[in-house]
């Protein structure tokens, strides 16, 4: 985009107050990460929990002078004003008078899964061919997909965008905005199905997209997808793709065979073609691609190499934790434009106060050199970066366009011999380059632990399990994220930061040293010390914390504490109540007397709360809601004497998904961030959010008779193979699991544990299983999932991840 103030204002009648001759070419939408000021206006986008009129100073003290919001919050002659009643709905009509005068060729993709993989292919095939706009990552939501197609240039012959919704009425809205002239619905799951009535409901949403396209491209192989496709838009060109018959595009072989090629055919032609990571999805998106290549009349001869050449798609960025107190953000799985501001942005939510990039050529691009390094350097320039290495014999050429201590290396060799980089310290380091490059090896020359055993944290997924969570609770509901126990063992300060980041309301730890490391490191939520000692109440009072008041003996002390240290106002603290735990808190014969110590004491009461003891079990459910009752009867009680708004909380991830008619006004989610719920319904809607993973270390081959481990407890009747795995009960795998009680998922197959588990090793039987040394063996995941492992170990997942081993390397996934 590139429109001055006044254009804008015009385009979206709204009201302009200030410079009518600006030029805006990008919109800035969270002040968190700004990574560029130039030519850029900040957008204060309101939600039904927050309002983005708040951030607005913040975005001026980061350089922006032009905002659009709802309100001109104060008047300043250096600042812009761009005033609309609904600044989402801005953004739309904005998006869709610029999409509406771009007159591209257009391909617009929805769908359950596969969006963002499809999008990403077909870019890899025709960016050669044409000069193509795509979406950045999973930019496809109501403010996604106007930010989009906000980035058509005049010199874009073709635009590859996708839609997502997660509720009825958006696809309208969306299809209003933008209306693609070839469709693409990929496969149809159970992704944000959860606020649909129906599969069919899903589907004719989803459909909506496509009511002025010219041509659809579906995968057929859903019965429901092919009978509404073919009803609602039987004038138009439909082309179905899959593995049945009647499918235009359709497979003739049983893609599972590994020997044979994947064949395919149609009414006109029959045909190969390969396939290098062999699941289904990949073979129906390949599917996908070779129809909509056809249709944009490409020869198969010209379509295969085209599938040869394609690079698998990373849409994750790994944060390590490195030496020398370093922070490793390792985003060298692929490299353009767009996924360099991304990890601008990616950056920005991190406090280190160093902060060095390494980046590679930038090819597979049809920008000169000249223009396209100028605009790299500019927005690298406002980053502000301690050191710069810059990688590769184009970018060198240009290092004079960047500022700071630049380093330049032809190679990725070159840089590591160079040895300037392990002098770095306190730092945060981007590692961002393309794939040939191979700059994640500096991955393993500047990262702390080198296990091959790591726990892997996939932060968006926990994102996913959150919002799948906040979509039964009422828009006004707060949440409180549980990370005590180390986010019970994930890593306390990495998930905080991460919750803060998205907006957590509160944060929850077990004891006051938990709550103390999170301030030190920059949380500045709020934070609630479930289980404050008396010789913590210093540090409780110190960084800015809140305890759990459960017992009058603890109230005492805590008052007489605050009298000691001067503290003359209202202190905040959260009132447990006992309800039928029999743990911790105050009982019914108890409030009367709260009520008055309250009161006589000057505290602020925060939240009143209480524990449920069986909400995963509804076969206890008449005791639930008897704890229930006794919760609001007694928190009315305080409420109503205290005369002034208290929140209240009693569900836990449970409680949220079965008794979320009781949610009051704030809940409590813990191991529901993770992935696991009691709820079938939901967790069907769940991603797993935490892998642990390690590598086959040695195969041996073992004849019958041989014994396996200590104690000769495996003894093989038939030759077998067996593969050691370096993982054993120090780093949290428990004995009892060995001797075929436990499985690993190994090449997507399930492979049994034999011989007693070790301090640092295990063993597994592969049989015949086609596998080799270094390949990757999944100890939790999806297969087996964590509750199936937690099910091994006759426990539950929370003991499962809070006994995995400190010397397991986390590292922290972010799409």
């Amino acid at each position: 985009m590139n429109y001055t103030t006044k254009e804008i204002a015009e385009i979206t009648h709204s009201q302009l107050i200030g410079n009518e001759s600006l030029f805006v070419k990008s919109l800035a939408y969270d002040s968190r990460i700004i990574f560029s000021t130039l030519e850029t206006a900040f957008i204060a986008i309101n939600s039904f929990k927050n309002s983005g009129e708040k951030y607005i100073n913040e975005a001026i003290e980061k350089g922006v002078s032009i905002i659009i919001s709802a309100h001109q919050i104060f008047e300043h002659p250096n600042i812009t004003w761009i005033i609309t009643e609904n600044t989402t709905e801005f953004l739309q009509k904005l998006a869709k008078h610029h999409f509406e005068n771009s007159h591209l060729k257009s391909i617009g993709i929805t769908g359950s899964n596969g969006k963002t993989i499809v999008k990403e292919w077909l870019y890899q095939c025709l960016w050669n061919e044409f000069v193509t706009v795509k979406s950045p990552k999973s930019f496809n939501s109501q403010i996604g997909l106007p930010l989009s197609l906000l980035q058509i240039e005049k010199k874009h012959e073709l635009g590859i965008f996708e839609v997502g919704i997660s509720k009825p009425g958006e696809m309208a809205i969306l299809e209003n905005i933008f209306s693609p002239e070839i469709g693409i619905l990929t496969h149809i799951g159970t992704a944000h199905s959860i606020n649909f009535k129906s599969e069919e409901e899903i589907i004719t949403e989803k459909l909506k997209l496509f009511k002025d396209s010219k041509t659809i491209i579906f995968n057929g192989d859903n019965d429901l997808v092919f009978k509404l496709m073919n009803e609602k838009y039987a004038d138009k060109n439909l082309i179905s793709f899959g593995s049945k018959s009647r499918n235009d595009y359709h497979l003739t072989t049983d893609w599972k065979n590994v020997n044979k090629e994947i064949e395919v055919e149609n009414d006109l032609e029959q045909f190969t073609f390969p396939v290098k990571n062999r699941t289904e999805a990949t073979v129906l998106n390949g599917l996908c691609i070779i129809a909509t290549l056809r249709h944009l009349d490409f020869k198969i001869s010209e379509i295969i190499p085209k599938l040869n050449a394609i690079k698998s798609v990373e849409m994750r960025l790994e944060s390590v934790e490195g030496t020398r107190n370093n922070l490793i953000i390792n985003d060298s799985f692929n490299l353009d434009v767009d996924s360099l501001q991304i990890a601008y942005q990616f950056i920005k939510e991190y406090k280190k106060p160093n902060k060095i990039l390494i980046l590679t050529d930038i090819i597979d691009v049809k920008e000169k050199p000249e223009i396209l390094y100028s605009y790299v350097a500019k927005l690298t320039i406002e980053q502000n970066f301690n050191q710069i290495f810059l990688v590769g014999s184009e970018i060198i050429e240009y290092s004079d366009l960047f500022s700071n201590e630049v380093y330049t290396f032809k190679t990725t060799e070159e840089l590591i011999d160079n040895q300037l980089i392990n002098k770095i310290e306190n730092s945060i380091i981007l590692l961002k380059g393309a794939r040939k490059f191979e700059i994640d090896r500096l991955k393993l020359t500047l990262e702390l632990q080198k296990h091959d055993t790591v726990l892997e944290v996939n932060l968006n997924n926990m994102l996913h399990n959150i919002n799948v969570h906040k979509s039964l609770l009422k828009p006004e509901t707060k949440m409180m994220a549980m990370v005590k126990a180390h986010s019970y063992g994930l890593g306390g300060f990495e998930i905080a930061e991460f919750l803060q980041h998205h907006l957590i309301d509160y944060l929850g730890v077990a004891f006051v040293d938990e709550g103390i490391d999170l301030r030190k490191k920059g949380i500045t939520v709020p934070i609630m010390v479930m289980n404050p000692e008396q010789q913590s109440y210093n540090g409780i009072i110190d960084f800015n914390l809140e305890p759990e008041i459960y017992s009058f003996r603890v109230l005492k002390q805590f008052v007489e504490k605050l009298q000691q240290k001067g503290i003359d106002g209202k202190y905040p603290v959260h009132i447990k109540l006992e309800t039928g735990m029999h743990r911790l808190g105050f009982k019914t014969e108890e409030i009367e007397e709260l009520i008055e110590q309250i009161k006589l004491n000057n505290l602020e009461v925060k939240t009143i709360f209480s524990h449920l003891s069986s909400a995963d079990d509804l076969e206890q459910k008449d005791y639930t809601l008897k704890q229930i009752e006794t919760f609001k009867i007694n928190s009315d009680k305080i409420i109503a004497a205290l005369n002034y708004p208290i929140v209240r909380h009693i569900l836990n991830s449970s409680g949220i998904v079965n008794y979320f008619d009781h949610q009051f006004d704030m809940v409590r989610i813990g191991i529901g961030m993770v992935g696991i719920s009691p709820n079938p319904k939901i967790q069907k809607q769940l991603k797993p959010a935490v892998s642990l993973k390690t590598v086959i270390s040695q195969i041996n081959e073992i004849l019958p008779g041989e014994s396996v481990g200590y104690n000769r407890n495996f003894i093989p009747n038939v030759k077998t193979k067996i593969a050691t795995i370096p993982v054993g009960y120090a780093d949290g795998i428990p004995r009892l699991i060995g001797n075929g009680i436990g499985k690993v998922g190994i090449n997507k197959t399930l492979k049994p544990i034999v011989g007693n588990v070790c301090m640092d090793m295990m063993m597994i039987e592969l049989d015949d299983l086609p596998a080799k040394e270094g390949d990757e063996v999944i100890i939790f995941n999806d297969n087996p999932s964590l509750q199936d492992f937690a099910n091994y170990c006759k426990t539950i997942p929370y003991e499962v991840l809070t006994s995995i081993s400190r010397r397991v390397k986390r590292i922290y996934i972010k799409d």
